[in-house]
């Protein structure tokens, strides 16, 4: 039995009622090659194969009708009331629950501005159309991306232990390769000592270990999602880190700053302890904000105007998104109103769902100063899941 699947299954009847919908609908077929995002939350990581339809009724109700070979495995997941096996046609199983539950509402997973809630692919969706032809039913499907927002984003009690677990490994992975740094070493070499560590605690990478983690060392670094370089550390560089593991299927997403003294130097250049210190009121600027019904990009407000009204420049990305089984989890988004984010921006914040908030700036001459915090949005406000980084690590 998964706790995560039975904890996420019970959220899912006060989410339906809550958005007035009478059942929510997850079909699926060949999960192997084209697999749901949402189903490892309500199912685990065991896939489909035949055309497999999971349906969620806001009374509770939690069926699955699915090929006979998937029978004793969807019924050891212990998260479904009934287990109806098929063999030839799904559609006569299928519309005699739908008439049975009779619903006006029935969410199905796409979405324009989501990918995490965009699971049904096209064809399958046609598919699903030709089941319900002639039926009431087929003029009664909608989005289920805020039930999936809402679905993947309150963390359940597990899966916070999960998320804290993952940032605990990551720091003391960090603060190993801390003491590690000499001038001289290059990303790569940096970034390899890191990966090696991850594998030798038998830990996963929260996203792909080509660029996990990151480093960035001086000004001629290019800073985003980009492997690490054989640029090597110098005296009066900036040594950026983006990294993070994942463990028990959940993530940690937090970067971290050094600076290299020059000889002769005790503290940092005035402008590094500017753009760093500015961060930091960022980061706290939009932490301070943060709290159940507020939109995403209120909180990304708060962030980037501090950044831009020290004379820094607009960083050209979000301040902060969701954390949870991927690195960027989906949902509500704590971004500016871009065309590229959608609707996400305007989405509220909601208790139980963990961010990041990771506003940066370049200073030049000298490197980009990035840090990342993971959070916790609680019922009045937010708690740190780790310690920020407050002081600049000088080396």
């Amino acid at each position: 039995m998964n706790p995560i699947v039975i904890e996420k299954t019970n959220q899912i009847p006060a989410i339906l009622a809550e958005q007035d919908l009478d059942l929510w609908l997850v079909f699926v077929r060949e999960t192997s090659a084209a697999g749901d995002p949402v189903l490892p939350l309500i199912y685990g990581e065991t896939g489909l194969t035949w055309q497999s339809a999971l349906l969620y009724t806001s009374q509770g109700e939690k069926i699955a009708i699915l090929g006979r070979f998937e029978v004793d495995t969807a019924e050891k997941i212990g998260a479904f009331d009934q287990v109806i096996p098929y063999d030839e046609d799904i559609r006569p199983i299928l519309l005699e629950e739908l008439q049975r539950i009779s619903p006006r509402r029935i969410a199905v997973n796409y979405s324009q501005d989501d990918v995490l809630a965009d699971g049904l692919t096209h064809g399958l969706f046609l598919t699903l159309q030709h089941i319900l032809d002639s039926t009431p039913f087929a003029e009664r499907l909608v989005s289920a991306q805020e039930v999936i927002s809402a679905l993947r984003g309150r963390k359940s009690k597990t899966e916070v232990e999960r998320i804290k677990a993952a940032i605990a490994s990551t720091m003391a992975i960090f603060d190993q390769a801390f003491t590690e740094l000499t001038p001289g070493q290059s990303e790569i070499e940096i970034a390899q000592r890191m990966q090696a560590e991850v594998e030798r605690r038998g830990l996963g990478y929260a996203w792909p270990k080509q660029n996990n983690p990151a480093v960035n060392t001086g000004p001629d670094s290019p800073v985003g999602h980009n492997a690490p370089t054989d640029l090597v550390i110098e005296p009066g560089h900036l040594l950026h880190f983006d990294f993070g593991v994942k463990k028990a299927g959940y993530c940690a997403d937090i970067q971290r700053m050094v600076y290299f003294l020059e000889p002769g130097q005790t503290e940092a250049p005035e402008l590094v302890r500017q753009g760093f210190e500015t961060v930091v009121r960022a980061i706290q600027a939009a932490f301070e904000v943060i709290r159940p019904g507020v939109p995403g990009i209120e909180v990304d407000r708060a962030a980037r105007t501090v950044v831009t009204e020290a004379g820094f420049p607009e960083y050209k990305y979000a301040t902060g998104h969701q954390l949870g089984r991927l690195a960027h989890d989906g949902g509500a988004l704590l971004g500016p109103a871009w065309a590229r984010y959608g609707k996400t921006p305007f989405m509220p914040v909601e208790a139980g769902q963990v961010y990041t908030l990771e506003p940066g700036l370049m200073v030049p001459g000298f490197g980009y100063i990035g840090i990342e915090e993971d959070i916790l949005v609680t019922y009045d406000g937010s708690q740190y899941l780790v310690p920020p980084q407050t002081e600049l690590i000088l080396k």
